[in-house]
Order: C-alpha cells, then structure tokens, then sequence
C-alpha cells in the first residue's frame, strides 16, 4: 500500500472528513439562512415603501382627482432612482407612469406580484426584474407601483458567493488540516507498530514510544508499557522458574531413581524393601509440597483466586495457624505467643493462612537453637494481626539469623535459598508464595529487622481491589 493510501485510510483522516462535512453542512445552512433572511428583510422593506407611496398617491387621489394622481405620478416618474409607476384608466389604457413591456396580465390582478419590466426610456431588448402592487382606485382606475429588485438580488449574489467561497476554503483547510492530523497520528502509530513487531520477534525490552504530551496515545503506550513490563517480568519468572525446577527436582528424582535401582539391583529381606518403599514416598511427598507450592503461587500470580473472595477477619486465621503450628515449635523448644487484634477484610482466606503459615514455618526452622535456652529462656517467635493505618498486617516476627538486607529481594524469587538455609530442609518457595498472594490483595511482603532476627509482614489494604472490583 502506498503512504498516500495508508493515510487516507486512517481512522484519524476519516474522522476529520466527518466533521468537516457536518461543519461544512452547519456553516453553509447558517449561511444559507443569512442569505435568504436578508432578502426577506429587503423584501420586507421595499413592501414597506410601496405601501407608503400607494398610501400617499391613493390620498392625492382622493383630494383631486384622476388629475391631480396623473400629475403627481407623472412628477416622480421624472424623477432620478424614482419607482415605478403606472395608472391606467378603467379601458386599460395608460394615463401615466415610467414603465413599459409589463408581463401579460399584470395590471389585471390586484395585489402583490414580482414581474420583467423595462423602463420607457430604455431600449426594447433590457429587462428588469421588480416587486410591484397593483391598486384598484375608485372609478376603474388602477395604480402600479414597483420597485427594481437588482439591488437585493445583488446583495444575495454577494453573500451565496461569499458563502461558496466560505465553504471551499473551509472543505480545502480543513482536507489539509485532517492530512497533517492523520500524518502525525499514523507516524506515531507506525512507531508504535514496528516497536510491537520488534516485541513479536521475541525482543521483550521493547517499549512503545511516548510523545510526553499525556495525550490518549501516550496513555495507551503507558498502560501497554507497564503490560510489557508486567509480561515480561513473568516471562523472566518462567525462565527462571523452569531452570530452578529442571536444577532443584533433578537431584531428588535422581536420588529417587538410584534408590529404586539400588533395591531392585541388589535385592534384600522385606524390612529393607519396606525401608527403600518409605524413602520413596517420603521423597515424593516433598516433590509433590514443592509442585502444589508452585501450583499455588502460579494461581495467585495470574488472579484466578479472585473468585474465591470472602469476608473474614484476619486475627482469626493468625490464631488457627499458630495453634496448628503450636505443637511443633514447642518440640524445636521455642515459645509461640500470638498478638491479635479485630481486622476484618476481604480475602481468599485459604491462600492468605498458606503464607501466614509458610512465614511461620520459616521462623519455627530459623528462630534459634533447639532446645537451648537463650539467656535462660526459649527463643521466642511472635505472631501479630491487626491493623496499622490503611493497612491490616500479618506479622511473624523471629530471633533467629535474619537475612542480609542485599538478599532481602532475592529470596522471594522462587527456589532461591541462602547459604545458611542449604542444610535445613525446604524448596525456596515459602516466601515467593506469600509474596505473590499479597500482590493478588493488592499488597506487599516486606521483610524487616526484628533486632535480632526477622520480622516478616504481609501488608494488605483494607480494601483489596478484587473488593472494589
């Protein structure tokens, strides 16, 4: 297609045709409007002064006379720029006037009529045109009276052409302005689509370019921008997360596979097949945590656990999950206290008491040294609900390590684990998943000092989006 013909074919040029000929329509009726009250109002006029001069020759009429009417119309007949006037006699002949060549039949009928005329003086072949009024007198008699039209008809040649030329000028500004308009738009939108054909080659850092001018084009770039950026984050997270899997699951299947092989290889009593068959299913019970885990978080990333929304109170699932978790600090000889506060709020309640639950095994795994009193007493783990300011915060707060504040945004990426976590058991996605179902609330996971140890909190706005939604 020709630049020309991608031009014309724009939504942008199409839409300025449009308006140019509803404005074009509108400005040639308003004209057309002017034009023809102005000639009503001359017409109107020029009535006026008829009127008045029959008024006045029916008056000299009836002072003196068939006479004295002949004699004054014959005065003003003589007159520069007089009317028209004629006075015929009951027989039809003329008795005075300045006017020749009348249409047929005009003298005869009484009242309003626009008639050809010529002047006496003037040759045969001229014409005009006027606006007359025939008046029947007493006796027979009848009086013409006329005025030339030349000077309205002139006035609306002078504006029907100023209004032709008025909408020529405004169909060929207007074209130009609508090509000008569709050029621009169609070069930022041929930007626009090279840099998506870029995207579709598989450049995911790509971005479509913004003018600045915050026009509904840059706001369409803007939003797509931040969808580009939001794909390709995920993207990334694929990649990252396909690696992670192919990296951390091949060593348990292997193990599980040598296992296997191992018995059947070297044969055994049934205590040792039993054995072989418990390690088996104790290490794909791991694999299967580690693929509900990755199950959970793809669900909460992609927003499909908006459906299952609920009004709940967030205290009270701080004290289911630490009641359940309960027995198993007390064997790690650490104290579980829970501070609670009312915090209702709309939620998936199941995804919200797995990351609760998550961050509270973290700090069962890493709060201190088992069964070894710190300072004469059990390392202490804190859980808190409640709420702070618009927000309502989920904590677990621990004395244990912590976690460095470089690593503090690496380790909710998924399977990431710390040097210091390598030798306690896990997958690395305990955090990624409670980060990712406080982004689906429209929330955050912020991991903090608890001096000494970690304080992790899940931050959430009263009201979730999926609630405004």
């Amino acid at each position: 297609m020709t630049a020309l013909g991608k031009l014309l074919r724009t939504t942008a040029f199409r839409m300025t045709l449009v308006y140019l000929f509803v404005f074009a329509l509108f400005a040639a009726f308003l004209l057309g409007y002017f034009a023809l009250n102005t000639r009503r109002l001359i017409t109107e006029q020029i009535s006026s002064t008829i009127n008045a001069e029959i008024q006045g020759l029916a008056e000299q009429y009836n002072q003196g006379g068939i006479r004295r009417l002949v004699y004054v119309v014959d005065v003003r007949s003589r007159r520069p720029g007089s009317s028209l006037y004629v006075v015929t006699a009951p027989n039809g002949e003329t008795l005075a006037g300045n006017v020749a060549g009348l249409a047929p039949g005009i003298l005869d009928q009484p009242g309003w009529s626009e008639t050809d005329y010529r002047r006496l003086e003037e040759p045969e072949q001229a014409t005009h045109h006027a606006l007359a009024r025939v008046f029947q007198l007493p006796g027979g008699f009848r009086l013409l009276v006329g005025r030339d039209l030349e000077e309205r008809e002139r006035l609306f040649d002078i504006v029907a052409t100023a209004g032709r030329w008025s909408v020529a000028i405004v169909m060929i500004f207007g074209i130009a302005g609508g090509v000008f308009v569709a050029r621009r738009v169609l070069h930022r939108v041929d930007a626009m689509t090279l840099t998506a054909q870029t995207i579709m080659a598989g450049d995911l850092s790509g971005r479509l370019p913004e003018s600045g001018t915050g026009d509904e084009l840059d706001r369409l770039a803007h939003n797509l921008n931040a969808m580009l950026e939001r794909i390709e984050g995920l993207m990334h997270g694929l990649k990252e997360v396909s690696d992670n899997v192919a990296h951390d699951l091949k060593t348990p299947l292997t193990r599980l596979r040598n296992r296997c092989e191992q018995v059947l290889r070297t044969g055994g009593t049934e205590a040792e097949y039993r054995q072989a068959l418990e390690a088996t299913i104790a290490e794909s019970d791991d694999l299967i945590r580690t693929f509900n885990a990755l199950l959970m978080i793809a669900r909460a990333e992609s927003g499909e656990a908006r459906d299952d929304m609920a009004e709940f109170d967030a205290a009270e699932i701080a004290q289911d999950v630490s009641e359940l978790y309960e027995p198993l600090a007390e064997d790690k000889g650490l104290s579980l206290r829970v501070e609670t506060a009312s915090a209702p709020m709309k939620g998936n309640r199941e995804l919200i008491s797995q990351a609760l639950a998550n961050l509270l095994d973290n700090a069962i795994k890493y709060a201190g040294p088992e069964d070894k009193p710190v300072n004469g007493a059990r390392p202490e783990i804190v859980v808190t609900a409640g709420t702070r300011g618009n927000h309502i915060e989920l904590a677990v707060g621990d004395g244990g390590p912590g976690i460095p504040e470089t690593d503090r945004k690496r380790v909710v990426e998924r399977f990431v684990r710390l040097e210091q976590s390598r030798t306690k058991p896990g997958s690395g996605l305990g955090l990624s998943l409670a980060s990712a179902v406080a982004q689906l609330h429209g929330g955050e996971l912020k991991l903090e000092d608890n001096d000494p140890g970690l304080r992790a909190v899940i931050a959430l706005p009263k009201a979730a989006p999926a609630e405004a939604a």
